[in-house]
Order: C-alpha cells, then sequence, then structure tokens
C-alpha cells in the first residue's frame, strides 16, 4: 500500500475534461501502446475476451480489435466523455464495446478474460494489492495480463521546479516497479516479468509542458493536493526554477515507463491478503461425497 492516495473523482474529471483534446497530446501513449501490442505475440491461442482497461479514447482498443479480429474486444474508461470520444476510433466493420467502469472493479465475472490490456493508466491506481487482486479475479487460468504504468522518475524535472517554490504536492506521485512486482505475485499472477525504460521528451518552455499535461488529463489529483489558487510568486519561481535547466534550447521531462506482463492464476492459487493466505475455486470443483455420520 502506497503512502498516498489519488481523489478517483478528480481523476475522473480531470480526463473527462481532457476528452476533446487528448489525442493532440498523446504521441507518447502512441508509442508505448505499440511496444505493449508488439509484445502480445507472446500469447500463442486466439481470445475470446480482450479488456482494454483505462482505453481513454480508444487507439489501443482499435488495435486490439485489428490483432484480435473474431475476439470481443471491451474498452473500459472511468471517463465517460473519452468513451465517447473513442466511437470515432471503432469503425463498422471492427467494433468494440465501450463501458465506463473503475480498475478496480471491473464488470465482468471470475476467470472470463483471456487478454487484459492497459497502456498507461495503472499509475493512477495507488492501491496495488486491491488492482492486482481484480486482474487475478477475472483473468482466465493462464490468461495475459499485460499493462505499462509511470514510474517514479516521470515529471521529476517538474517536481524539482516545484520543490523551489513551495512544500505542497503539484505533481502526482507514482510507484517503483519492485513494488508492482511484489503486489503483482502477492496477488498470484504468474511469472510476471517487468521492464522499465526512461523517454527524455522536449519543450520549448515548461508552460509547454504544463498545457500537454492538461490536454492529457494528467492534472495533480493527490489527494494531498493544495485546494486553493496558486499564488503568481509561487508560479514564478517554479517557471524561473525549471527555466534553469534549459538546454540547447529547450527544456527536458523525463517520462519512466514501466512495462510488464504475467499470467492469471490457476484456480485454487493462493494469494496474500491481511496476515493470511486465500485461495478461491470454481464451485463445480468443491463436489465431494456425502456419507451419513452415524451417532
Amino acid at each position: 500500500m502506497s503512502d498516498f492516495h489519488f481523489d478517483r473523482r478528480q481523476v475522473r474529471r480531470n480526463f473527462g475534461r481532457a476528452a476533446g483534446s487528448y489525442e493532440k497530446h498523446d504521441a507518447l501513449q502512441r508509442e508505448v501502446q505499440t511496444t505493449l501490442v508488439d509484445r502480445l505475440d507472446i500469447y500463442e491461442a486466439a481470445p475470446e475476451i480482450v479488456l482494454d482497461v483505462g482505453a481513454g479514447t480508444g487507439r489501443g482498443s482499435a488495435a486490439l480489435k485489428k490483432r484480435y479480429p473474431k475476439a470481443q474486444v471491451i474498452a473500459i474508461d472511468l471517463a465517460l466523455p473519452m468513451l465517447k470520444q473513442a466511437r470515432q476510433n471503432a469503425s463498422w466493420l471492427k467494433p468494440f464495446g465501450r463501458v465506463v467502469a473503475d480498475a478496480y472493479t471491473l464488470p465482468v465475472p471470475d476467470r472470463s478474460v483471456d487478454v487484459l490490456f492497459s497502456n498507461l493508466c495503472f499509475q493512477w491506481c495507488e492501491d496495488l494489492s486491491r488492482l492486482f487482486a481484480e486482474c487475478a479475479r477475472v483473468l482466465k487460468p493462464g490468461g495475459l495480463l499485460t499493462f505499462s504504468t509511470f514510474g517514479p522518475d516521470t515529471l521529476k524535472e517538474l517536481r524539482a521546479a516545484w520543490a523551489e517554490a513551495d512544500q505542497y504536492a503539484h505533481v502526482a506521485r507514482f510507484l517503483d516497479m519492485h513494488d508492482i512486482g511484489d503486489a503483482m505475485l502477492a496477488q498470484g499472477l504468474r511469472d510476471p516479468v517487468l521492464f522499465a525504460e526512461r523517454y527524455t521528451l522536449t519543450y520549448p518552455t515548461p508552460r509547454a509542458l504544463l498545457d500537454e499535461l492538461k490536454g492529457l488529463g494528467a492534472n495533480n489529483a493527490d489527494a494531498d493536493r493544495p485546494r486553493g489558487l496558486t499564488g503568481k510568486q509561487h508560479y514564478k519561481r517554479m517557471l524561473d526554477a525549471y527555466e534553469a535547466m534549459r538546454s540547447e534550447g529547450v527544456v527536458p521531462s523525463t517520462w519512466e515507463v514501466v512495462t510488464a506482463h504475467a499470467w492469471g492464476p490457476p484456480a485454487g492459487q493462493s494469494r496474500r491478503e491481511g496476515g493470511g493466505e486465500i485461495a478461491s475455486f470454481p464451485v463445480e470443483n468443491l463436489r465431494g461425497s456425502r456419507r451419513k455420520t452415524p451417532f
């Protein structure tokens, strides 16, 4: 469990407001999506049910439907305006479903999903135990979970610049790759493999980066964020501190991207919860003989 929390309502509002502008700013998201889709080669079966969790405007859902035309592909997102926007990426020849739901409570039965795909969404779910317990619940035994998320070095320059201005949390905090891997194992997901890559994007000004974050819906949604207006002097100090990082005419922004995959656990595999372990079985596997015991 992390020591910080996101305001889920604010996350929903941020992404809802950004639905119309998202695809103008999603170059990194598309690059990472391509990597994730290419790695689906490790799944050799023909899936029946594919979930795209945190689907946004549906680019990933469309790519999944193109790859698996016979599968039922379902785009899931917390923000309804994003899914409305996703309609433009769903062709009449290769349509996909669209459902408003939270990654913590996926609206599908136990052990029903062949492939669970999520591109740069899980960073907004700080309760990793709850998140991966839900992934393990919905995956078929041997089903594939593949996802990307942001690591703690993401936006480190912006975070450092704000630290020069005041002591408040202005930039979202993200979890370490090792914490992610431990949480996957704790919830019974099998054979997790994780990679970390760093991308350095450059911008003409710090304001250009802030405009991009707003256009993506990636505004600060930390529950402990300052709720009032940021003073002009604080804002100027942050901009000045960021400007000091300028090199060769541009300012840098680091994005640490963690990509991972794992496999759905077999029925009955235990997972850690609280101080003990829990195992679940399909009810049809619990048939037993019945004997009358004499008194």
